[in-house]
């Protein structure tokens, strides 16, 4: 297990995986969390960072930065979400390997897998055939993180793994309706309609694309378990095995938040994956399984967003 006295770095501490990794270290009796804002440390430049590092000198690093977004913001800004997190990921697994870090975890996405993988998803679908295009950037700089935790730890021992989670949500999500994630975008519409007095809601796309959730806090326990107890080349899918259609979660969200809204379809829109399901039976092996229904999670998650919208701390 870890030093829970030991200096641990988060790096993306203030998006919604990092809070929710700080919540699970505080919770777990670490003394010395160690973070830095963007606007005194842009982790695109390995100079600024091992400087940073240099000075700081962690001993475990949590490494959840990166440029994120629904399906809207990849595909019209391919080149950002390539070219920010290729930047992240290098600078910052380089600089723990230059001050001798005991341990790092890599957290990537399950949108490294190809568009047509055989569902549930194993781990050994990873490069296996093509992409989904309207994410291809995120999800290439995804796997370059994977290949070179794995490629610090061939080559010079470095103790650094990989987690691969599948779509998230919960407290600290961005609810942006261009940016944001289709959950948490779709809550936020059904908040709107409700407000408005609208009785239609539109969801993007037909609504038969199937999609699998996991609570942040889900995650963030997930993270510190796999820190506690892996230590092995090969990624890891983090997730519930467990999958809704759109708009099957379409109709949780409304029957939450505005009861008698109903849904149309803009088709014109894109689906994503047709089906995107992780297989979790090798971290389930280890002794380590989700704990949050999703109906209790959107639950929570749409009090979280209400009480920040009334103190203006939601992201929008």
């Amino acid at each position: 297990m870890l030093d829970r006295g030991a200096r641990v770095f988060v790096a993306g501490h203030r998006g919604l995986v990092g809070s929710a990794i700080l919540r699970r270290l505080g919770a777990a009796g670490f003394t010395d969390l160690c973070t830095v804002g963007r606007e005194d440390l842009d982790l695109r430049h390995q100079s600024a960072v091992d400087a940073w590092f240099d000075v700081e000198r962690p001993r475990y690093v949590f490494l959840v930065a990166g440029t994120v977004g629904g399906i809207m913001a990849n595909s019209t800004r391919p080149a950002e979400f390539l070219y920010d997190n290729l930047m992240i990921h290098g600078t910052v697994v380089h600089a723990s390997h230059r001050v001798g870090v005991e341990k790092l975890l890599y957290l990537g996405s399950s949108c490294i897998y190809p568009r047509l993988s055989e569902q549930p998803i194993t781990e050994e679908a990873l490069l296996t055939g093509p992409l989904e295009p309207t994410n291809e950037g995120y999800a290439l700089a995804k796997i370059v993180g994977i290949k070179l935790c794995e490629s610090y730890r061939r080559q010079y021992g470095d103790d650094f793994i990989s987690a691969m989670p599948t779509n998230l949500y919960g407290p600290g999500d961005n609810f942006d309706l261009d940016g944001g994630h289709v959950l948490p975008a779709l809550m936020r519409r059904f908040h709107e309609a409700r407000r408005d007095g609208m009785d239609e809601v539109e969801i993007w796309g037909t609504g038969s694309a199937r999609r699998e959730f996991l609570h942040v806090d889900d995650l963030a326990d997930a993270c510190l378990f796999l820190m506690d107890t892996y230590s092995d080349i090969g990624h890891l899918n983090v997730g519930t095995g467990v999958d809704v259609t759109i708009r099957g979660l379409a109709e949780m969200i409304r029957d939450l938040v505005h009861p008698t809204a109903e849904l149309t379809f803009d088709t014109s829109r894109p689906d994503g994956m047709p089906r995107k399901v992780l297989d979790v039976s090798r971290l389930a092996g280890l002794g380590w399984t989700a704990g949050i229904p999703l109906a209790d999670g959107l639950a929570s998650t749409y009090e979280w967003f209400c009480e920040a919208l009334d103190s203006g701390a939601a992201r929008l």
